[in-house]
């Protein structure tokens, strides 16, 4: 495996042995801050450590003022602080390439490094000052506070945490039990399998440049319309297996500590409609969008149209929070007008009786689904507005399907990986009943060992090479 790899692994068995020995919850919580501090520094360097020090110092000392003055000019002063912050490291840069290109400012501010997590610890500080304004607030200490916002299975890319989910569970001094122990080593097993395994057969292909990385990177135009469809479908399972893989990684070590994360994906790709779809896809991001952008925009106006336009701005806000680009924006705005358009077709719906099985109902809903969020892909992942264009123009262009650029290999690769989750995902929905029935509980009994022990051998022969994490950049 990587030395990385190996490295993360100690980390996570030295501070899991050093945690059993803390006697106080503030013992474990100085121990625990010690370590993400350190675990951050390691990504980021001790600089832009100091910067989040400073943010947590910062809004903490907010969240004191607006406890005493809970005013919107308040909130409103310390969300300004926060977005002036992310907007500096995140998006001044897209900004001077703009309209300042070649200049010296430009050259400084392309010299800084993203600190890694900036988006995602910026937004837990804020739900922070939400929560407080609306009086919903746990009061933590200023260590507290600074753990919260540097937990190191969180810090770098989430789960975005509330402080009402983590704190609580930080002032406790117990131990984790046997069954959160459990739980997290397949958590963290799973995850690795999604990450290292499928997510890089999906990126990379079997051999070298016969993945979906190498029709996107490498091929400079041309595709067909199947070629397309391909290349968005597989980049969209990339990127669950990657994130989702990671996902699982982090929540599972916190449950070594004894601390419940809240899950990221629900099979998002078995969703039924695109509202579906965002409560199950980066659920925590999602939520905190719906809580702290969409639910106060909405309440602004009674209009059925003041609903559509809230959910269209949201999504942009969403897909600006990805980067400062003209393709994160136009992604935004399609998931914005998917979601509208949904909220028409639900009321015309309601006007309407469809004498149809649920099932032949449910069945073209999902296909359709699967196909508008499939080509949003298009916009997230293309290297230019024109391969974009281009991508999208071969989709709408009947000859084009008779093209192939892509080599076979990656059809295989991709078809299998797909289908096989797609199934395993509808066959593990089922599970919750019939795990009722004693038989099948003693059949997985027997099963589970030689499953694990074969997801074990797949990730070390998968995990020689690097593997990098897509939403670090973010």
């Amino acid at each position: 495996m990587k030395i990385q790899s190996l490295l993360y692994l100690l980390f996570v068995l030295v501070m899991w042995s050093a945690a059993l020995t803390c006697r106080s919850s503030k013992a474990r919580q100085i121990l625990l801050l010690i370590a993400s501090y350190a675990f951050y520094a390691s990504w980021s360097g001790v600089a832009y450590l100091g910067l989040l020090i400073a943010s947590t110092w910062g809004n903490y000392a907010l969240g004191v003022l607006l406890r005493r003055h809970n005013r919107s000019s308040v909130l409103w002063l310390g969300l300004g602080c926060n977005l002036l912050l992310l907007g500096t490291f995140k998006y001044l840069p897209a900004f001077s390439s703009a309209f300042l290109s070649g200049s010296a400012l430009d050259s400084v501010l392309h010299s800084w490094i993203l600190p890694a997590g900036i988006s995602f610890w910026t937004f837990q500080a804020m739900s922070y000052l939400f929560d407080i304004y609306r009086e919903d607030d746990v009061r933590p200490t200023l260590l507290e506070f600074s753990l919260f916002l540097a937990f190191w299975p969180t810090v770098l890319s989430g789960p975005i945490t509330r402080a009402g989910e983590l704190v609580p569970q930080l002032r406790e001094a117990q131990r984790a039990r046997w069954e959160d122990i459990e739980r997290g080593i397949v958590s963290i097993v799973n995850g690795l399998f999604f990450k290292l395994v499928l997510a890089r057969l999906l990126g990379e292909g079997v051999a070298q440049g016969e993945g979906i990385a190498t029709g996107w990177d490498q091929i400079a135009s041309g595709w067909g319309a199947t070629d397309v469809w391909l290349l968005s479908i597989g980049f969209g399972f990339q990127l669950f297996f990657d994130f989702a893989g990671y996902s699982l990684i982090v929540i599972g070590t916190a449950l070594l500590f004894g601390i419940r994360l809240p899950q990221n994906f629900d099979r998002p790709f078995l969703s039924t409609t695109p509202s579906v779809f965002w409560t199950r896809w980066h659920m925590s991001l999602s939520f905190w969008i719906r809580d702290y952008v969409f639910l106060p925009l909405a309440t602004l106006r009674r209009e059925i149209w003041w609903r559509g336009a809230a959910l269209i701005i949201s999504m942009v806000i969403f897909g600006l929070w990805h980067g400062a680009t003209l393709l994160f924006l136009a992604w935004g705005t399609y998931h914005g007008l998917l979601l509208a358009g949904h909220r028409i077709l639900q009321s015309w719906n309601r006007r309407r009786a469809w004498n149809l099985p649920p099932t032949l109902i449910a069945t073209v809903s999902w296909m359709v689904t699967f196909a508008l969020v499939s080509l949003g892909w298009v916009f997230f992942r293309a290297n230019s507005w024109q391969q974009a264009v281009e991508m999208l123009r071969a989709v709408v262009t009947p000859s084009a399907y008779l093209v192939y650029v892509v080599k076979p290999n990656a059809y295989v690769v991709t078809g299998l990986i797909v289908a096989g989750y797609l199934i395993s995902s509808s066959f593990l929905a089922r599970m919750t009943v019939w795990m009722k029935r004693s038989w099948l509980n003693r059949l997985l009994w027997f099963v589970s060992p030689p499953y694990y022990a074969a997801l074990l051998l797949l990730i070390v022969i998968y995990s020689h090479e690097e593997s990098l994490f897509v939403y670090l950049q973010f």
